[in-house]
């Protein structure tokens, strides 16, 4: 079973040597999604703005793997402030309503281009 790359113009290029998702068989590994928009290349300054944008940017990747959030099993949420929680829950909870998959969240000291969240999900089709 051969791994199949996952890739989309709705959503930010990869800025390093990675993919912006995997899928093998019927799981999909997307790579943490800053919170860039697409077409114009800018980070809202807000951190619900900036989830937001992190999140559409996974729904958009997904959409080209034809999978939906509705198939996400595990998330992994970066934040460079944890202070930002409460926040980034509000707009995590508009995303993801039932069936809530696994998730961890964690302080980082620095994400790239400055950006306060980073998210990343994992995904299986039944």
């Amino acid at each position: 079973m051969l791994k199949e790359v996952i890739s989309t113009k709705n959503a930010p290029g990869a800025i390093g040597p990675y993919s912006q998702a995997i899928k093998k068989g019927n799981t999909i590994f997307v790579s943490g999604q800053l919170p860039v928009n697409p077409q114009t290349g800018e980070i809202p300054e807000d951190i619900k703005e900036q989830t937001k944008q992190s999140l559409n940017n996974v729904k958009e990747i997904l959409a080209a793997a034809e999978a939906s959030l509705e198939d996400v099993v595990k998330t992994t949420v970066f934040l460079k402030d944890l202070a930002n929680f409460t926040d980034v829950n509000e707009v995590y909870g508009e995303f993801f309503t039932e069936n809530y998959p696994a998730r961890c969240c964690v302080e980082v000291s620095r994400l790239p281009k400055d950006a306060g969240v980073e998210i990343e999900v994992i995904a299986i089709l039944d």
